[in-house]
């Protein structure tokens, strides 16, 4: 499957909102996150554009491998995800074996993300508005797809993105401006 995601930074939350439910979007939740994001012991997962990370989301844990991203005007990427069972235990657990495997944390990500959801042509969006320590307020469009559906999903969200008034692109991710935050401190 492909991640399909465009971000931008949201200076104006509450109108983002007002447009997004005047679309028929609904707001299924908010959480905290935490991305344990990791270094290989074999190779260079910053330089191949790849990441691997382990997120907790209250109990849940989730292991996501992200590739390389394929286009310049939205983030696509093949993504995969394994859900791990819940509890701190388990995630403490998944971070032991991939040490034992010679993984190395790198940094973590700390976000606290409001979820909407709506259907736009045929596509499930997900769209989150998150607060991320240290670097700031963003809107996330996302959408899951099979690889022929490429093309239409990244049209579906430019659009959507352009109706929600978004303008102010944010094309590095989560870590990247984490990392840039940390060295500039």
């Amino acid at each position: 499957m492909l991640e399909v995601e465009v971000r931008y930074r949201t200076p104006d939350r509450a109108a983002v909102i007002d447009r997004l439910t005047a679309l028929g979007a609904e707001r299924v939740e908010e959480r905290s996150e935490a991305d344990l994001y990791f270094e290989a012991p074999d190779r260079d997962l910053k330089a191949r554009d790849e990441a691997l990370r382990l997120r907790r989301s209250g109990p849940r844990n989730v292991l996501t491998f992200k590739g390389p991203r394929r286009d310049a005007g939205t983030k696509t990427r093949p993504e995969v995800e394994v859900p791990l069972a819940d509890g701190a235990e388990v995630a403490a657990a998944a971070e032991r074996l991939l040490g034992s495997l010679g993984y190395r944390p790198l940094a973590t990500v700390r976000k606290r993300r409001e979820v909407y959801r709506l259907v736009r042509d045929g596509f499930r969006l997900e769209v989150c508005f998150d607060e991320v320590e240290r670097v700031g307020s963003f809107v996330e469009l996302e959408v899951v797809v099979a690889e022929e559906l490429c093309g239409p999903a990244q049209a579906v969200l430019l659009r959507t993105a352009a109706e929600l008034g978004l303008t102010d692109a944010e094309t590095r991710s989560y870590l990247a401006l984490v990392l840039q935050a940390s060295a500039g401190s």
